[in-house]
């Protein structure tokens, strides 16, 4: 490939509307083009390296005896109703009517497609387990898209799907794809990805994992531990109170506190901390406008996706309202009245605690002195609270939690039978009885992995794309194209190079050298040739690679030789 035929411009300025640098090198260096919020074209550049990652996925899938399939991006909205997530599912899935006034969806995942390609198939026992896979085109409807291909409305995903007769059977095949993953990003470049505990969220099942690349720009945060290995999303990761219960309870008292609203006010008020107070934090359920009044600790965060979770409902901020009974501001456990149907939740970080301040549900009046034991005996307590920097590790125990930043890259969900139940997939297993499947799940976003190598790989200049995905592995550079010996040896080197097999992109413009130098850099190839007047004089080529841990001069006759052994 000849760089003077490469469509795209490459750009000497940072765009200005991108926040992150794998999204400023994209669009700076022509590997995309922005058309429509959370949408983009891409150029050759992009398309080699995602080509590339397709290729590993689909060898690893095949080694875990993965068969591709392709499933329509267009679906039947009565497929979604089947499984019940037509109606559950929020704005993020694109709904339409067709010119035959049938409902139809575009598939931002395809559970169901791979459930109704399959069901008639799988109806013996001896047609499992057995796994289907496909890499294609997905439309999600994100709110908020962001950094370039990392948050994207259209996408390519790999997605795959098994189906098992036994929970054992599905584990045993969980962890063979989890190894498989590990495989996957390691051959493109991001062995630093870690397997993380995570939500299921909408996509069903108790178990899952998400595989995360460590960046301070990332927009998930992931609990580590410096102690052990637990890792696990913030959704996912139990928060552990260890605050001793006092020796002696405070009588509960009645206090007026005039203009006193908020949790830090409230404690500064009594002179003491927040971890010794009980807030309140009002929710409504979307489905009816419930309300949704969970106590915690006053120092902690509500994590909304186990309540949503523990509730099986979306949720939004309440407006308070006077109709509802709840005094904004004042609202507490003791003598708390709602008016109609109400849900009241307690986090487990106030169990067992006493002589703590809280609202006395009445104006500019707080309690000090509430002993959750006493005042509230019929509180059950359930985990609510996001966990904190320096909390307590689940596993093993000791308070070395820290909070990270990462980027998704990848997921596995042990998604049970929520699919092919309600879909009514059956198979007669071997005493002639009718059992339902068991199914897991596996993704991988191609475009967010390729955008995430490139944040985890570049410096100032441009990406440092790995050998195994970049573009071309080989940039020659014919500096002083003017001279006749620089072009013909740097011609003739450019056929010898495509005889060998090797993929390179000869750039011939007659440019200043800076320019080229600034595009190579941009293009990140990993391997650079020097073609120059003064180098044919010295009777060899340079040879730089793009991270800098290679800089040499090759003998021309030596030069093939040489570039195979560095490649």
């Amino acid at each position: 490939m000849k760089l003077e035929k490469l469509v795209g411009e490459r750009f000497k300025e940072r765009p200005a509307d991108c926040v992150i640098d794998s999204h400023a090198i994209m669009v700076k260096g022509g590997y995309i083009k922005y058309m429509a919020n959370g949408i983009y074209s891409s150029y050759l550049p992009l398309r080699r390296i995602v080509r590339k990652i397709e290729q590993i996925l689909r060898e690893e899938m095949d080694k875990i005896d993965g068969q591709e399939v392709q499933f329509p991006v267009v679906m039947p909205a009565s497929l979604w109703d089947e499984s019940g997530r037509y109606d559950s599912i929020g704005d993020e899935l694109l709904r339409f009517t067709d010119r035959n006034n049938a409902k139809m969806v575009l598939g931002m995942t395809h559970e169901e497609a791979a459930v109704h390609l399959v069901r008639e198939y799988a109806q013996s026992y001896t047609k499992y387990p057995f796994m289907i896979y496909q890499i294609q085109t997905k439309f999600r409807d994100e709110a908020r898209p962001r950094a370039g291909l990392i948050r994207v409305r259209e996408f390519t995903m790999k997605d795959a799907y098994s189906f098992h007769t036994s929970q054992e059977d599905l584990e045993q095949y969980y962890e063979k794809c989890h190894a498989a993953y590990e495989r996957i990003f390691e051959r493109v470049g991001v062995p630093e990805v870690v397997s993380v505990k995570s939500d299921s969220g909408m996509m069903g099942g108790n178990i899952s994992h998400e595989f995360m690349l460590l960046t301070p720009v990332g927009e998930d945060s992931i609990v580590l531990c410096d102690s052990c290995d637990y890792r696990a999303n913030m959704e996912a990761a139990e928060n552990i109170s260890d605050i001793a219960r006092d020796a002696e309870s405070a009588a509960l008292e009645k206090v007026y506190t005039p203009n006193v609203h908020t949790i830090e006010d409230v404690c500064n008020f009594f002179g003491d901390e927040t971890k010794n107070s009980c807030k309140a934090v009002v929710y409504q359920q979307n489905v009816d406008d419930k309300y949704v009044v969970l106590f915690i600790r006053g120092d902690l965060e509500v994590n909304e996706t186990k309540l949503v979770n523990f509730l099986g409902e979306q949720v939004h901020a309440a407006v308070i309202t006077e109709e509802c009974g709840l005094n904004a501001g004042y609202i507490g456990p003791v003598n708390l009245k709602v008016n109609g149907d109400a849900v009241v939740l307690y986090d487990k970080s106030l169990e067992g605690r006493n002589n703590l301040s809280c609202g006395a549900n009445e104006a500019e009046h707080h309690y000090k002195g509430l002993d959750m034991e006493r005042d509230v005996p019929n509180a059950e307590y359930h985990d609510f609270a996001k966990i904190q920097e320096g909390g307590i590790c689940p596993k093993c125990g000791k308070k070395t939690v820290k909070i990270s930043r990462g980027i998704e890259v990848g997921n596995i969900f042990q998604l049970g039978t929520k699919y092919t139940k309600s879909m009514n997939m059956t198979y007669v297993d071997a005493n002639g009885e009718s059992k339902t499947p068991i199914m897991g799940c596996y993704g991988i976003g191609v475009g967010r992995l390729a955008a995430s190598v490139c944040e985890a790989h570049h410096d100032e200049y441009g990406p440092i794309w790995p050998k195994a995905i970049a573009p071309w592995q080989v940039h020659l550079c014919a500096v002083r194209v003017d001279d006749e010996e620089v072009r013909a040896y740097a011609d003739k080197l450019y056929e010898d190079l495509q005889n060998a097999g090797i993929e390179v992109i000869y750039d011939d413009r007659s440019v200043r050298a800076g320019v080229m130098f600034a595009d190579a850099d941009l293009l990140g190839i990993p391997l650079r040739i020097i073609v120059s007047p003064k180098n044919m004089k010295q009777g060899v080529v340079e040879v730089a690679s793009r991270d800098k841990t290679l800089k040499t001069q090759i003998p021309l006759e030596n030069v093939m030789e040489e570039i195979k052994q560095y490649l």
